[in-house]
């Protein structure tokens, strides 16, 4: 069996394929599979870091502020967009799969719908609450779509062929030992633990509000351990606000660029603060975490919100949107949680109650049985 995946954009749509990709190897080993996205891109290097074919192509979104940049990318946003169908339909010819997969990104688009179009058998997986535009449109072309929150399900509009199955989440972070990582990290056992990040890029507000936090817990003797990830674009600033406020370097405090090790952090963690993208939901879903979600005002249709309200709706997190969000109110919110140790208990089992620990054996499950069906040749 051939298998072609289109993915691209950020890592949100990029790390499902993998893990498709991989568990499909694991069950057939026989399988080829293939992928397709653009050169530029966060892909690239993740894919064929795993070793797999890639093939090239170029796809652009259409930029709605327009500035003199915007109207530039435009312009080259709709060349590309009128030779995609044409590379893609070369893509699906020189590789020739059974199978096409799209996990969204725009790359996606024109892959999915060429192979639709020449009756090759194809899937989508939609990670959010809130569908992209390219999964809406594809959504009615393809033969099967996986759903990874129930939310999405009337909004891709396609109930009949839709499938919840959640967000395919490590296996690390299921087999996280928590007193081996918190023994690790220097957390004594009755010592709270909090976990802190806003994306691999980092968030300004996000870092100045920990920042604040952080002087509330150590300059009034809380007995916290705190793990903070500032993003590439925080370093500095986390560094210059703890100098400020006289907090740096205190042993409460771990500062990194980067969280390398997140199954062994969430597992060492009692309450998460962080950004609510797909994969984090189901991440603290399946290591049964509390949390309180900011989300992103900076994603398209607001995704980031409706995925949060996923673990908020439940009482498995708080939400606070970052227009609301201030250090007093971080602060205030943390000190009521971390009251009482029963409350961030329940929240974490209202938490890993919105799991789905199965993803990818009840996907690999309706791939297997779409297979067996004859494919609709135009």
């Amino acid at each position: 069996m051939k298998v072609l995946i289109a993915a691209g954009g950020t890592a949100g749509h990029i790390n499902p394929a993998l893990a498709i990709a991989a568990y499909l190897k694991e069950r057939r080993p026989d399988t080829e599979i293939a992928f397709a996205g653009r050169r530029e891109g966060m892909e690239f290097g993740l894919v064929r870091k795993q070793g797999y074919p890639f093939y090239h192509i170029e796809v652009q979104g259409i930029q709605r502020s327009l500035t003199p940049h915007n109207i530039l990318r435009n312009i080259k946003a709709l060349w590309y967009l009128s030779s995609s169908g044409r590379k893609s339909r070369r893509i699906l010819r020189d590789f020739g799969p059974d199978l096409v997969i799209g996990t969204g990104g725009y790359v996606s688009g024109p892959v999915v719908l060429s192979a639709a179009k020449m009756g090759i058998r194809t899937a989508i997986h939609e990670q959010n609450a809130f569908p992209g535009v390219t999964n809406k449109i594809l959504a009615k072309q393809v033969d099967l779509v996986f759903a990874a929150m129930p939310d999405a399900v009337e909004k891709l509009a396609v109930p009949h062929k839709t499938i919840v199955t959640g967000n395919p989440v490590r296996p690390e972070i299921l087999r996280a030992d928590r007193e081996k990582a918190r023994a690790k990290l220097g957390i004594r056992p009755d010592q709270l633990c909090l976990l802190s990040f806003g994306g691999s890029l980092g968030a300004r507000t996000i870092n100045q509000v920990i920042a604040q936090l952080a002087e509330w817990q150590i300059k009034n003797g809380k007995d916290f351990f705190q793990i903070h990830a500032t993003g590439s674009y925080g370093v500095e600033l986390f560094h210059k606000l703890c100098e400020e406020k006289g907090i740096l370097g205190d042993p409460h405090l771990m500062v990194r660029e980067y969280i390398d090790d997140m199954a062994g952090c969430l597992a060492a963690a009692d309450l998460v603060i962080s950004r609510s993208g797909a994969i984090t939901i189901s991440e603290l879903a399946a290591a049964g975490r509390a949390s309180i979600l900011i989300p992103s005002p900076n994603v398209a249709e607001n995704h980031q919100y409706y995925n949060a309200l996923e673990l908020s709706r439940p009482g498995a997190a708080i939400l606070i949107e970052e227009k609301d969000l201030t250090g007093d109110k971080l602060i205030r919110t943390v000190d009521e949680l971390t009251q009482n140790p029963d409350t961030l208990k329940q929240m974490g089992v209202a938490a890993f109650g919105c799991a789905h620990l199965n993803s990818l054996e009840k996907i690999y499950a309706h791939l297997e049985k779409l297979m067996q069906k004859e494919p609709q040749r135009p």
